[in-house]
Order: structure tokens, then sequence, then C-alpha cells
């Protein structure tokens, strides 16, 4: 799977003649570290890496691919777990990693843990310590076999959610009895943008300058309409591997930039995966030499920015009549409008200025098959009277456990006054 990509740079080993300090393994040597490992054929980890260093005579051996490769489940129980959690930016993703003595299948099952919070920008030096709530499970694509990756919570020793915790009050939120009933479902959308390790300047445009004008590239193919296919298509296969619920891909409007979904998500897994699927493509990019970015607007001008539509519905939405119960849930989001802006991503004022298939961040709008609304209803949904909306305000970058539990609680749990929801009605044709 990660066949397809480069090894990075710090992968490679060069040990000239004259290296007096290094004593390079034979291939006769390696070959009997891996003899057992050999005499069973092929591993059945689906997670391959091309790692090179080269020979002081000259010729190129593979020599860490083995041993990133070697299957464990032969010779131990005990697998390795890396627990995920994210750093004090709000975005940044954080991890390391520790045996566990066996297999597991449920997250109750593994061990708390702590790190350095004053290195993440999360607790002050003198009281440093902030320990990790493993939240949910996946398979570790990286190095297959039993191992897992750990999506995580953060709290302070007296288990107070830390300030950038915000899994623990959308959990409260998808615990409400009412959220419960109405069975949530999302479905997002997450773009991104690949970017030069040097040069910090979007994959395939010549640096310093502009490709050719937008059109050709979303959902394109050629060598010159499509940069970064690898890398979409290697994170593709990991999420499936990995077990996350992602559902398609495809390349974006602007060159350099992709979009994947993740879906549908039934409420408090919707974050998991999405924090599961970022972890992952971070990983993939690492390896590939490619910088990714979620800024919602990496490039100012006549360019696209990056957004993580969210698509969603409850219950009585999928039902009969839903259509109403999907306006009243659009009325409901205009009179929040503000409090769901300011908590759907930073920077994004710069994209949300009513070009590019966005509608202005001061003023709330809906339509039907209208890209440049704040919320868009679905032809389809119309047509069948029931059905979904889509939330086309968040930014790449937005908190997904953010934005799912204030669709739910802005829709479910806030009523708004008599008057309110009236001249809100009037002002948005809702006939409510």
């Amino acid at each position: 799977m990660a066949q397809i990509l480069a090894p990075t740079s710090q992968w490679q080993m060069r040990i000239t003649k004259s290296s007096t300090t290094a004593s390079p393994m034979t291939a006769k040597m390696w070959s009997s570290l891996l003899l057992k490992q050999n005499k069973r054929g092929p591993t059945k980890n689906s997670a391959k890496f091309r790692v090179l260093a080269v020979k002081s005579e000259g010729y190129t051996i593979n020599r860490l691919e083995g041993l990133l490769n070697l299957d464990l489940t032969p010779f131990t129980d005990r697998i390795i777990a890396e627990y995920i959690w994210i750093g004090g930016s709000g975005v940044d993703v954080r991890s390391k990693s520790r045996t566990i003595s066996k297999p597991v299948e449920h997250p109750s099952e593994l061990p708390k843990w702590n790190y350095d919070g004053s290195s993440t920008g999360q607790a002050p030096g003198e009281d440093s310590e902030v320990i990790l709530y493993p939240q949910a499970i996946f398979k570790d694509p990286f190095r297959g076999g039993n191992n897992i990756l750990v999506i995580c919570d953060a709290y302070t020793p007296q288990g107070e959610p830390i300030p950038t915790n915000k899994r623990a009050r959308a959990a409260e939120i998808f615990a409400n009895q009412k959220v419960i009933d109405e069975i949530p479902w999302y479905g997002i959308e997450q773009e991104y943008t690949l970017l030069q390790t040097d040069v910090k300047w979007p994959l395939g445009w010549p640096v310093g300058g502009y490709p050719g004008p937008q059109g050709p590239y979303y959902c394109g193919a050629g060598a010159d309409k499509s940069f970064g296919r690898d890398i979409s298509d290697a994170h593709y296969k990991a999420c499936l591997y990995a077990g996350i619920n992602i559902s398609g891909t495809n390349g974006e409007v602007m060159p350099g930039q992709w979009e994947y979904q993740v879906g549908p998500s039934v409420g408090i897994e919707a974050g998991d995966h999405i924090w599961a699927s970022r972890y992952i493509l971070e990983r993939i990019t690492e390896q590939a030499g490619v910088v990714l970015t979620l800024d919602p607007k990496p490039i100012e001008g006549d360019w696209n920015g990056a957004g993580c539509h969210t698509n969603y519905s409850t219950k009585s939405m999928r039902e009969e009549g839903g259509f109403e119960v999907i306006k009243k849930a659009i009325l409901n989001l205009s009179l929040r409008h503000t409090d769901h802006i300011s908590a759907y991503g930073e920077g994004n004022e710069r994209r949300l200025t009513g070009k590019h298939e966005t509608a202005s961040i001061n003023t709330f709008s809906w339509g039907v098959a209208n890209r440049g609304c704040s919320i868009r209803v679905g032809r389809e949904t119309e047509k069948q009277g029931k059905g979904y909306l889509e939330d086309r305000r968040p930014a790449s970058n937005m908190d997904p456990y953010i934005v799912t539990s204030l669709l739910a609680e802005t829709t479910l749990l806030w009523e708004p006054t008599l008057e309110a929801e009236a001249l809100a009605a009037q002002k948005l044709a809702l006939n409510v």
C-alpha cells in the first residue's frame, strides 16, 4: 500500500568507503537475522515500506525495510499501540507508542497514559503531566498485524478535560437521550492541500509561479492536471484497512488540493474517524516528503479555499415529512449563525467571501442545490420530501467534535423564542 511512495531522505543511510565509525551489515549477516521470517514466506503484514540503505561497495540493499515489515504475531502476543491526541493548536496531531501485553478489542482494555503537556502548549512546565484516555481503536496500516492506532482525549491528573479536549463536551451532547433517539448521521467532506516541502507552495505548481486557471483540475486526470494522486490513493486504502468509514475521494478545484469523505457516521464516531484519518494522512505525507496543510485559504487570489462541508441528518429528517424538520433545523441554524461561525475553524474569514462556491461569512443563507449558500439542500431531498442538509460553512481545519456536536445541539436541544423564530422564518422565506 505504501510502496508507491518514495522513501524519505532520513531513511536513506549512506555510508562512504572512508567511514570508520560505521560497520555496515553484510548481506549474509542481514539474511541470518531475518532467516526465521523469510522461512515463513510472505508476511501477513499489509503495510509495506520501501527504505533503502547504500552499502559502502556502492550497491543498494533493503536494510530497514525488512525490520519495518516484520510480522511479530508468530513470535509474541504483545502489540504496539500508537496513542494519538490533539495538540495545543487544536489542529496538530501528536502520538507516541507503547507495548501492550496482548491484542485488545475495545479501548476500555487499554491503560491510561500521560505526556508532557508543556511541550505541546497544553500545560505549564511546573505542572506538565496530562493524562490520555483511550477512546477509539483502529487497525494500524503502518505496522500491520494486531497493532493498533488509539484515538485519545486529554485530561488533567484530577480528571478534568483540558481546554483543547473538545471530545468530552461532544460526548456529553451525544449522550443526551433526545440526541440518541434521533440517531444523528454525519458525512464529512475533508479537503486538504499538498505543499512542496522546501518552498511551501502547492504540489505541481511551478515554484514562485502559478498554473493555468481553475477548470481542468477538479476530478481531472493527467500529469498536467492531477498532482498527488498516489498520496490520495494510499490514504484511501490505509483508511479502509484501519476500519475508518471512508466513502470516497476526488481531486479538487484548485490543483494540488484533494478531498475525501468520511461517513455516514453516527454521533461521536464521526469525530473519531476524521481525526484518525487526518493522522494517517499526516503519516503518509511524511513518508512521501510532502507537506499537508488544512489552511482554509492556502493561496490568496482567484483560487478555491479548503472546507470541511458537513452533511447532517436525523431520524426525523430521514422519515416521511422530513423536509419540514430540515427547514426547522435551518431556521435554528440561522439564529445561531454567529455561534457556529466562531467555532468552525481559524482563518475561515479568508475563505467565506461569497466567492469560489462559498457564502459570505457575515450572512446566513440557504438554498436548494446552491453551493453559494451557508446551508445547501439537495434536489433529491426536495423531491422526496426527506433527506439531509449540508452545512458548507466549516473550514478544512475545523474540529469535527465541535462541528458535529454543535449541529446536534442547535437542531435538537436548543429552542429559540417564538418571536425570534417567527422573524427568522419570514426573513429566510421558510414556511415552518
